[in-house]
């Protein structure tokens, strides 16, 4: 005995010394295949409404591995570990016969058959892997059952959108589960994402197997200003819109003016964020098939693209109030001060360029500051601007930050484009002050309006108020961010009752929501090339007057209409939604007596249909029509939407001196709908178009603060 164990310990030490790293491998292999180095995914942060709703959120998912190496270590694992795949998992046989067996893939240890596996399909496959001692099943199943081999599942995160499309360009989604390049999902990426764990084992220098767990850090999440009810009305109306008349683009922020905050976005088209890529709801099957890959690329851009941040177009009308504004703060005008209005104005050296007033050939005459916002008045917006002049006029545009990015948090803020010194002469002075010439996004607008009716505070637009740990603690809260006053409290009020008298008697008649008193501007602008026809109409209205609650900027671009020069498209939109909202808000009927809010009757192609007036003698806005559905006065003659008498051709008649007849028997705006509205816009190719160049040009030099002062530091509520 002593003799045979002096030959083995010889024959150890002659394998150890001559073979020994040959089998050390063997065995540190053996021990990370055992405790195999993985990572621990970790769960992505949700996002809230200021409801807590949640609107995006992260379930646990499982991938199905299949070891083909142990699989194929014993032909009894082969058919039992097959059969278990397909008949629980549903998985196809072929295709696992095939990895089994292909000259690449038979040695692998890991290949995902399946990914996003739910946790009941996981236990459900365990369950017949392990059915456990009180089964019915016979021995020779359950012996079949122990030689499944091989699978096992790693866990994983799938992104899930409870409100599918709501507010699908603002909420964002991501592209895997660390990456995002849409909305709040990805200028909040890094705080949503939080880091990977691992599991790993290794062996000591005890030669023992050991195993190390770093645990996951799960991200943060974002409570958003958002409210899913607020979103859920605006989309309703801008869907019943689309379905009725339908436009190029359609673009809504409802926002808080007092902190900036936005409680509704709707930035264009409509997309289920739990399938971002299907293009069906804006494509043909046929289209879709026809598509290479980078028409593919640019449609999925185009869907996804937030209209109301992204895209920078000549604003209209809607920038008046804020021009008046700025020349009033700056001691240019005063609340006192009257403007004639003929028509137009002529510029250059020989008189060669007249740009018209939107009634021309007709005239406002003298107007007070009042009746230029209510009657729209293009020639006193431009007399307004000739008063400030262009060095006054462009630090006016930087000080409400035109042409400056505001800072929202989303990604891909356009900026827009206005004049320099250099760039800017008497014409562009004169067309910027009625939104032409120059172009800004949508929350640049609203951002602008907000300050001139909130008392002239400008506050940074926001989309998230807090950011909460992985066990629901706050962890950091944004308080509104004052970065600046605009103008006095005492002009802000001004502005605001120049905005009412527009709802109560000018070309936002059509916005008047019932129980309410209200403010709006409307807003025309004329597409390059101008003749062509194609118009952007908007609409910015708040409610209620004194202390306003919320503000509401609507855009219709290209509207599917004859005429497109037509600003009660985004007034239908913006009554319906207000009529909603405001109760929605709890925000008090101040034109109410009884406190109970009146019914408001809304525009008729929201019931699903168009209103055909061919037949009818009165049109949807209350206007005589014959049966052909032309105009008509109160004797019937045929005239224009401006009152002038047409010949049967629809041309406009003309007396012995040249000069359009107006009828003295227009039906009266005490007799008409609240639809009627004054018109306020003409295709005008004198007008000049924007600045070329790159828009970051026009960011130089701009004063706004990048950090601002909140508003208890501003001693303000």
């Amino acid at each position: 005995m002593l003799l045979a164990l002096v030959c083995l310990l010889g024959r150890i030490t002659y394998i150890n010394a001559t073979s020994g790293k040959k089998y050390k491998k063997q065995v540190l292999t053996q021990a990370q295949q055992k405790y195999q180095s993985s990572t621990l995914p970790a769960k992505r942060g949700d996002i809230y409404d200021r409801n807590g709703n949640i609107l995006a959120t992260s379930q646990k998912v499982y991938s199905v591995i299949l070891d083909c190496k142990t699989v194929n270590s014993d032909e009894a694992y082969v058919e039992p570990t097959v059969k278990a795949l397909t008949e629980v998992l549903g998985l196809d046989e072929n295709k696992i016969r095939s990895i089994l067996s292909a000259a690449d893939t038979k040695n692998s240890q890991y290949r995902i058959l399946k990914k996003q596996l739910s946790m009941d399909e996981k236990k459900k496959f365990e369950d017949y892997e392990s059915p456990g001692e009180d089964s019915n099943l016979s021995d020779a199943e359950k012996k079949e059952r122990q030689n499944i081999k091989g699978v096992w599942f790693e866990e994983d995160y799938l992104r899930v959108y409870p409100f599918n499309e709501l507010a699908c360009e603002t909420v964002g989604f991501t592209l895997s589960r660390d990456t995002a390049d849409v909305g709040l999902e990805s200028y909040y990426n890094s705080t949503l994402m939080g880091a990977d764990g691992r599991q790993y084992g290794y062996v000591n220098d005890d030669a023992d197997v050991e195993q190390t767990i770093i645990d996951p850090k799960n991200g943060q999440s974002i409570v958003t200003t958002l409210d899913v009810g607020a979103q859920q009305i605006v989309e309703k109306y801008v869907n019943g819109f689309k379905e009725a008349m339908g436009s190029k683009n359609i673009g809504v922020i409802a926002m808080k003016p007092s902190t900036g905050e936005i409680i509704a976005m709707d930035g264009g088209d409509r997309f289920d964020l739990n399938d971002p890529r299907d293009l069906s709801s804006l494509y043909s099957e046929e289209e879709i098939a026809a598509m290479n890959d980078e028409e593919t690329v640019t449609a999925l851009n185009g869907m996804w693209s937030n209209f109301c941040v992204t895209d920078a177009f000549e604003p209209g009308s809607v920038v008046k109030p804020i021009v008046m504004a700025g020349a009033l703060e700056k001691g240019k005008i005063s609340d006192t001060d009257t403007f004639n209005c003929d028509g137009g104005q002529t510029f250059g050296a020989n008189g060669d360029t007249y740009i018209k007033c939107a009634v021309w050939p007709d005239a406002h005459g003298t107007e007070t500051l009042r009746e230029v916002i209510a009657n729209s008045c293009n020639d006193a917006m431009m007399q307004i601007a000739a008063k400030m002049g262009t060095e006054q006029f462009l630090k006016s545009q930087t000080l409400f930050n035109f042409g400056s990015r505001t800072g929202i948090d989303l990604p891909n803020e356009g900026a827009g484009v206005i004049h320099t010194q250099e760039t800017m002469g008497e014409t562009e002075l004169a067309c910027s002050a009625f939104g032409q010439g120059f172009t800004s996004t949508m929350i640049q607008e609203i951002n602008a309006m907000c300050s001139v009716i909130n008392g002239g505070s400008y506050y940074q637009p926001h989309l998230v108020s807090e950011i909460r740990d992985s066990n629901g603690s706050t962890v950091k809260k944004y308080d509104p961010i004052l970065l600046k006053q605009t103008v006095s409290s005492e002009i802000s009020a001004d502005i605001r009752s120049y905005m009412e008298a527009s709802v109560q008697e000018g070309t936002s008649r059509t916005s008047k929501v019932e129980g309410y008193s209200s403010g709006g501007k409307t807003g025309t602008a004329e597409k390059l090339p101008r003749g062509n026809g194609k118009y952007l109409v908007s609409f910015i209205t708040f409610a209620p007057v004194a202390d306003p609650q919320v503000l509401l900027y609507v855009v219709v671009d290209e509207p599917n209409a004859e005429d497109q020069a037509d600003s009660k498209y985004p007034q239908y939109i913006a009554q319906g939604i207000l009529s909603e909202l405001l109760p929605y808000l709890n925000v008090a009927p101040d034109e109410s007596e009884d406190g109970s809010v009146p019914d408001t009757e809304l525009w008729e192609g929201f019931k699903g249909h168009l209103v055909d007036v061919s037949g009818s003698s009165v049109d949807e806005q209350g206007n005589l029509v014959d049966g052909s559905g032309n105009r008509v006065d109160l004797e019937g003659n045929r005239i224009d939407e401006n009152g002038y008498l047409l010949d049967d051709n629809g041309q406009l008649k003309v007396d012995e001196n040249g000069q359009y007849i107006k009828s003295d028997s227009v039906i009266s705006s005490s007799t008409a709908s609240s639809g009627d509205t004054l018109k306020e816009a003409i295709s005008d190719t004198n007008v000049p178009a924007p600045p070329e160049g790159d828009e970051s040009e026009t960011t130089e030099n701009n004063d706004m603060e990048s950090e601002g002062i909140t508003n208890e530091e501003a001693g303000l509520d």
